[in-house]
């Protein structure tokens, strides 16, 4: 079987580079179309039949997204992003994948390989993994978190990290630590915008409050926290986010 794919993205040195790179890396495959914008490239699925798709999450016309929610289960689809708050965590689940801008070799044949291997697999439910990338609600601006029978007011800005506590989630900041009921998984997709990060399935933290990464004798990557003594783990999942480390 001769894999046929489609490329749409809006940057042309990219989208040179896409094809030279599929032609390097996957011979036999077939590039049969180069879409410049999301328009064209539903345009072209529709009239091409890829079975596999390279899609821009930002195009004009439709981005990404919106091209890939119409595939169904018709179309694998691997992302290209430029942007690390798309959810990078959410690809690497192994239903879609994605390249980050610039697009490395290395990393492009990785993506090569796993499409192999799903080839002769039917694509997933797109419209489901699309949601998980679409805009999250603002993030709010004051939590109510109790402590004993008091509620407190607590400016979000104020907050160091957030601890996974049982059926519970520990707010933490300078001066008091109180609880709330919504869950830790809840609320990292609501403050990603907001400046905070996941980096353990029991934590998320304020960047601004990330004063050092240290990796211990075992390769564990733990986090210092600038005026709190609490160090953190990071999982690996989520060491992505510490690249240089």
């Amino acid at each position: 079987m001769t894999p046929r794919i489609l490329i749409a993205e809006d940057e042309p040195l990219l989208r040179a580079e896409l094809q030279a790179a599929l032609a390097a890396l996957w011979p036999e495959a077939l590039v049969v179309g180069a879409a410049a914008d999301g328009v064209q490239a539903l345009r072209m699925a529709r009239e091409l039949s890829p079975d596999i798709a390279f899609l821009d999450i930002r195009m004009p016309g439709l981005n990404g997204l919106d091209v890939a929610r119409t595939f169904g289960s018709r179309i694998h689809v691997v992302f290209v992003t430029a942007y690390q708050e798309h959810a990078l965590a959410a690809f690497d689940e192994g239903a879609v994948d994605y390249l980050l801008k610039p697009v490395d070799a290395a990393r492009m044949a990785k993506a090569i390989e796993r499409l192999r291997l799903r080839l002769g697999t039917a694509p997933p439910d797109l419209a489901r993994l699309v949601q998980q990338l679409a805009p999250k609600p603002a993030p709010p601006a004051w939590l109510q978190a109790s402590m004993g029978n008091t509620i407190h007011f607590i400016d979000l800005t104020d907050v160091i990290y957030f601890a996974a506590e049982l059926k519970y989630t520990r707010v933490v900041t300078g001066q008091l630590e109180a609880h709330i009921r919504t869950p830790l998984k809840e609320l990292a997709e609501q403050l990603e915008a907001a400046g905070f990060w996941q980096i353990h399935r029991g934590y998320v933290v304020a960047l601004k409050h990330i004063a050092a990464v240290s990796r211990d004798g075992d390769g564990a990557l733990w986090l210092v926290l600038r005026g709190h003594g609490t160090r953190l783990p990071v999982s690996q999942r989520f060491q992505h986010r510490f690249k240089g480390m």
